[in-house]
This record gives C-alpha cells, structure tokens and sequence, in this order.
C-alpha cells in the first residue's frame, strides 16, 4: 500500500534563471516553468519567506494551452499563510491572485485543481510579481499532487 507522501511530486520548476538570489527573490517577476498536470489533479506552489519587512509580491496561477504557451489565462485558485507556527485559513484567490503580506518567516501555500484550468488545458505556470520593491529572502517550490496513477514519477511535467 503506498503511503500518502508517496503521492506527491517535487517539480523542478523555478531555477536559478528565475530566481537569481534568495537574497532579493521576487526581483524581476518570477514565474515557473510552465508544468503539466494531465496525470495530477493539484498542483501546489509553496512560498518560504525568511527575511523581508516590507517586500511583497503577487501570485497568480496561469493556465496555459500548452507549454510555450500560446494562450494563457489567470485562474482562480486557493491559498493560506502559515505564520510561525499558526495555519491560517484556506482563502479563494481570484484571477486576480492575492499579494503577500509584508514580513518574514511565512509559509505560503497555493493550490490550483487541474478542473479549474480554462477550458481543455492541462498546463500551469505561476507568476509571482513583485508588487513592493524591497528585497525578501526566500524560496519557491512546487508539487503535483494525486497523480492518476501511482508510481508514474518518470514522467516529464516541465517544458
């Protein structure tokens, strides 16, 4: 029986060409590569902040037609901060995405369904943009998660 930690994909999606220094990462408007998620229902951007009074960004989840992408189209999502050691609420997040809030040492956690994608896609990229021009150190990573079938972690998700 597999475990449920067995379920979840780490995608190599945001790489040093997108974040060239933790130091100052929403410098220059970051978003990933574009992933696929025609075998994942979820897919999940987490936000580490570590440092940063007053740097913020915007997130924003993009459906994308196919990975150059020759049509992409916001879409909502949903989201919490974990702050210290304190879940919030999950919260929907219009196309529009949401804006971090201004601080360190925040979790963020973003998840959009691969049934919310506009239309027949099945790709999406996150963009996060920076709102406040004041550096925040941190990281991004992100998962597929409830793969369609189990044990397909061969399989290439990024374009």
């Amino acid at each position: 029986m597999a475990r449920a930690s067995e379920g979840i994909l780490p995608v190599r999606a945001i790489t040093s060409s997108e974040i060239a220094a933790a130091e100052d990462m929403f410098n220059g408007n970051i978003s990933s590569d574009v992933i696929d998620m025609g075998q994942y229902s979820e897919c999940m951007l987490v936000i580490t902040t570590l440092a940063g009074a007053t740097g913020t960004a915007t997130v924003t989840a993009v459906s994308c037609d196919d990975t150059t992408p020759t049509t992409a189209t916001a879409v909502a999502f949903r989201y919490r901060r974990i702050s210290g050691a304190t879940p919030g609420t999950w919260t929907a997040a219009a196309a529009a995405g949401f804006t971090t809030t201004a601080g360190a040492n925040d979790i963020y956690q973003c998840m959009v369904e691969a049934n919310g994608l506009s239309g027949t896609d099945q790709f999406v990229r996150w963009v996060m943009t920076e709102s406040a021009n004041d550096p925040v150190d941190g990281a991004a990573q992100i998962y597929l998660l409830n793969g369609r079938y189990e044990g397909d972690f061969g399989l290439d998700t990024t374009s």
